[in-house]
């Protein structure tokens, strides 16, 4: 069976959704925010962006080489939990993260607008006028951090296997028509997908342990690592050490090469 990746607008069925479907297939669901809960380096409520998307920028840029080690630490966490199998992830953009593997189903739930309103007055106790704003807002936020995160645009359709509108069509009806989609032969592992899957599975645990070396170049094929590091002259040795070490720690490797290349 295939992996399942949701993608939706702000606080509208997306969750629900995966939950649904998941408890129909027998699969487990995960959240982007049980994801980020158990990553010690980034263990931040500001970071889980449920309001205030804008603030998440200037967080990232308080750590040194924030994006690339945000983008680490998820990858990795993520797909450990792919590797698994039997999953339905709802969560912003984790479809990017497995876009060459063929048994990852992606989809995108989408709502109608009047309905959207309604759920977001009911929900924060807000006129019409300011549920609009706060819907595009958010919309447009999440936007610009998937754009600024991984160069996608989360509202373009082509990103997606399938886009769903919830309206006239129900969510019960969503969760039957991904469950359908899910049977269907190209979502199936196979073994160049699983062998895909693997790679991109140890490339990520590989630049996680070397979290501490964000310009680590990492390359993985059948299980052999290749990484690549610029690093200061003097440190050379110990640096190649320490990194050889970290790597025999790592389970699945056949084999591995550190090539270090010096500047002064």
């Amino acid at each position: 069976m295939p992996i399942i990746t949701i993608s939706r607008g702000s606080y509208y069925h997306g969750k629900s959704v995966a939950e649904k479907l998941a408890s129909k297939l027998g699969f487990i669901c995960i959240s982007r925010d049980q994801v980020l809960d158990n990553l010690e380096e980034f263990h931040l409520p500001e970071i889980k962006l449920k309001r205030g998307l804008n603030d998440a920028f200037s967080i990232l840029d308080r750590f040194p080489n924030g994006k690339k080690r945000y983008l680490t630490a998820v990858r990795w966490a993520l797909l450990q939990r792919f590797m698994k199998g039997n999953t339905v992830y709802h969560g912003l953009a984790g479809h990017h993260l497995l876009r060459d593997i063929s048994h990852v189903l992606k989809v995108r739930i989408i709502a109608d607008t009047q309905g959207r309103v309604e759920g977001e007055m009911a929900r924060e106790g807000i006129s019409m006028e300011k549920a609009q704003y706060v819907l595009k807002k958010d919309d447009e936020e999440r936007r610009r951090w998937c754009m600024f995160l991984y160069g996608i645009d989360i509202f373009d359709p082509a990103n997606y296997n399938l886009v769903i509108r919830i309206g006239h069509l129900s969510e019960d009806d969503a969760v039957d028509i991904i469950a359908n989609a899910a049977t269907l032969p190209l979502f199936q592992e196979t073994p160049r997908s699983e062998k895909i899957l693997a790679d991109e599975a140890l490339s990520a645990a590989v630049s996680y342990a070397l979290f501490d070396f964000p310009s680590a170049v990492v390359s993985v094929s059948d299980g052999n690592v290749n990484v690549i590091l610029k690093v200061p002259e003097s440190q050379c040795d110990t640096i190649k050490k320490r990194v050889e070490e970290q790597l025999s720690e790592i389970e699945g490797i056949s084999k591995f090469a550190v090539q270090i290349d010096p500047y002064y």
